[in-house]
């Protein structure tokens, strides 16, 4: 992999990634130069039964964990022969295995405690940004690819992933809970005989993703962009060729429906004779073909095009760049979000003016509240959606915007980021937060401080729109010693927003502790001459 990136000036960066995944543990090392340039010096993977244990017992079994312990052991010695040891050089990632175990805080503290390292759970947010990261160039270097529908689609152990993309932006995203190794355990539970278990399994995968048809228009041109370990290992073994970084390789369904047959007809010990794989690959890799095979054929391609970006490159990119949202990124979060709220039929005009005035209001007030850029998107989001809640009932509209957007679709963000969006809008009006709101008191001091600070910002945005005209579109804010002066020019007359506003600004001057003003611009006089006598 060489990606070239922004670039920065020092040293050679040596760096390590390790993927905590459902079959097993696996450690990219790398180094990243001045310039930005990922190169990858060593890749090593240990299999284990993660995946086995959470799917079939609900929690990671003693013995998994210190499988787990041993791999970790063994990537630490090797971090230490390449002299990686500080923490901002080593991430460690693990994913819908460990997310969903019961028992997921003690298996991350039985890690730390043996190894030093810390493991991070990803939830699906933050895997399918990582995925639009690294798939979005390829598709753009195609014109044919990036004005057609792309689904981007990886068959992991405990879930499916999928991103719509239509012209490079992001249409819809979805996380599937048809991984092959939660397929398999799934059916294992039932006794059914060895030649009837593959068309059980494609009739379970094609009942949980029909639901894939209905994002296709009629008579519009459809890709499917696979990724991930099995359909890579098709694809070396029909075309007897690997997957390059920075190309796609087509794959036709028919020779992937005649491998996977192929495959589907042995037992995992024939497998990992024959194709040399490790038994928890063998176990997988039927099922994951299957899936990808039946999610073409709903699709109705006649080709899919393999990629080879993975969840380490991604996780290496990030290192290289930096985790902080490019601008790209946040559109495409702005973008999903205008799609739930067209689905929920808000007042667009409104919650756009709203969304522009909180965004002009957190940025002339960034010394007041001091939270990073991260939030104005967060805060931008919260606007445009604070209303989606009268779609149920107009009554309570706050807290049915927050149930929607709790429950919403939305892209890139992760589930912290869901909440802190869904309590902004909750908070819009009404009453202010309180330690029974469960969502609201279940976070840390920062993100409930950070919750309140845009919830009042919000508020005034909204009081600022209150005629509902947008006749408010641009402000000026001054601090005047304990006083916030909000300027508007070219508007003769505040009087319905002042009323608004004098109600809506509590929260804020409680947070703050400073006293809001709203005022028109004032125009200077002109003084004519007097007439000499």
């Amino acid at each position: 992999m060489n990606i070239p990136i922004h670039k920065t000036i020092g040293r050679v960066r040596t760096v390590a990634v390790i993927d905590v995944g459902t079959t097993s543990v696996r450690m990219a090392i790398a180094e990243i130069s001045p310039e930005g340039d990922v190169r990858i010096l060593e890749s090593l993977s240990q299999a284990v039964t993660l995946g086995k244990d959470t799917f079939t017992t609900g929690e990671i079994g003693r013995s998994t964990i210190e499988v787990c312990v041993a791999a970790l052991k063994a990537y630490r010695r090797k971090l230490d022969e390449y002299d990686i040891t500080r923490p901002k050089d080593i991430r460690v990632v693990a994913t819908s295995a460990v997310r969903e175990a019961a028992n997921r805080i003690t298996f991350a503290d039985r890690i730390y405690v043996a190894t030093g390292l810390s493991v991070e759970t990803l939830d699906a947010a933050e895997i399918h940004r990582i995925t639009y990261r690294g798939v979005q160039p390829l598709l753009t270097a195609q014109p044919d690819l990036f004005q057609s529908l792309s689904f981007v689609t990886e068959v992991g152990g405990g879930n499916t992933e999928l991103l719509l993309l239509k012209k490079g932006d992001v249409a819809y995203s979805h996380a599937f809970r048809l991984g092959s190794l939660r397929l398999l355990e799934s059916l294992s539970r039932f006794h059914f005989p060895a030649e009837k278990r593959q068309t059980i399994m494609a009739t379970e995968i094609r009942s949980q993703l029909e639901p894939l048809t209905e994002l296709i228009a009629v008579d519009s041109p459809v890709n499917m962009v696979a990724m991930g370990g099995d359909i890579r290992f098709a694809v070396a073994q029909i075309l007897k060729t690997t997957v390059a970084d920075d190309a796609l390789v087509e794959l036709s369904v028919e020779e992937l429906e005649i491998f996977t047959q192929h495959i589907c007809s042995y037992d995992e010990a024939e497998l990992a004779s024959k194709y040399h794989l490790t038994f928890p690959e063998a176990q997988t890799v039927g099922p994951a073909l299957l899936v990808n095979l039946i999610m073409a054929k709903l699709l109705r391609v006649p080709r899919i095009l393999v990629s080879n970006v993975n969840l380490r490159d991604g996780l290496l990119n990030d290192m290289a760049e930096g985790i902080d949202w490019s601008e790209e990124f946040q559109t495409q979060i702005i973008r999903s979000a205008w799609e739930l709220a067209r689905k929920y039929d808000v007042d667009e005009d409104h919650a756009n003016c709203v969304a522009d005035l909180s965004r002009q209001l957190f940025r002339q007030l960034q010394k007041e509240h001091e939270l990073d850029a991260r939030f104005e998107t967060l805060l931008y989001v919260s606007a445009l959606l604070h209303e989606t809640g009268a779609f149920i009932n107009t009554s309570s509209i706050h807290k049915h915007s927050m149930y929607l957007i709790m429950h919403g679709n939305l892209f890139g963000l992760t589930s912290e980021d869901l909440a802190l969006v869904a309590l902004v809008a909750r908070y819009h009006r009404r009453a202010l937060p309180k330690s029974n709101h469960q969502p609201y008191a279940s976070m840390d001091r920062y993100r409930r401080v950070a919750v309140s600070k845009l919830a009042a910002i919000l508020r005034l945005a909204i009081a600022m729109d209150a005629s509902r005209t947008q006749r408010v579109k641009e402000i000026s804010c001054t601090k005047n010693r304990d006083r916030i002066v909000i300027t508007v020019p070219n508007v003769d007359d505040l009087s319905v927003e002042q009323i608004a506003m004098r109600r809506n600004r509590q929260f804020f001057e409680s947070i703050f502790g400073l006293e809001i003003l709203l005022r028109t611009q004032v125009k200077e006089l002109k003084l004519e001459p007097s007439a000499q006598l």
